[in-house]
């Protein structure tokens, strides 16, 4: 049993975890974030950008942070060169992900507070709130989808062939 608890099997699942919390994060904030858009109601907006930024703070990041580094060290364990064409689409994507994330970041950081100050003086939100959600919105697809081919490419680990030849 203690046999599995080799350095590589706890890097292995320390990513797959890592892995899970990255996208489950994302996904679980975006739909209550969108949903709570949706319903109009002024509270459950506030309180909802206020908890997706703190979930992003505690999860998303840690993650995100976590990530790469535990790719590139399963790969120098297994001894798979960065040149693998599925290693290079995989961090390609990862990249893609990482920069429509990071203004999402800023944008829900911008919307907590829009959405906390016209809680606080009684006023709906703002065009301006509304703007950035939908920007917030059509960011978010990009990062979903090259996440969820990036996890496809590290599972399935096709035999591409070069993209540089």
């Amino acid at each position: 049993m203690f046999e599995d608890f080799t350095s590589y099997n706890i890097l292995k699942w320390t990513h797959i975890l890592s892995a899970f919390l990255l996208f489950g994060t994302g996904l679980g904030s975006a739909f209550y974030k969108w949903m709570s858009d949706r319903s109009g109601n002024i509270e459950a907006q506030a309180i909802t950008a206020k908890h997706v930024v703190l979930a992003d703070f505690l999860f998303t990041t840690p993650s995100a942070i976590y990530q790469p580094i535990s790719g590139f060290l399963l790969l120098q364990q297994l001894g798979t060169p960065l040149s693998e064409p599925w290693v290079v689409l995989s961090f390609v994507l990862y990249i893609i992900a990482g920069l429509c994330w990071l203004p999402v970041v800023w944008l829900q950081i911008l919307m907590r507070d829009l959405a906390l100050d016209a809680l606080d003086k009684g006023q709906g939100l703002s065009q301006e709130y509304r703007r950035l959600a939908r920007i917030w919105f059509w960011l978010g697809w990009p990062a979903f989808v090259s996440l969820i081919v990036a996890v496809w490419l590290m599972v399935a680990k096709p035999d591409l062939p070069p993209f540089w030849s």
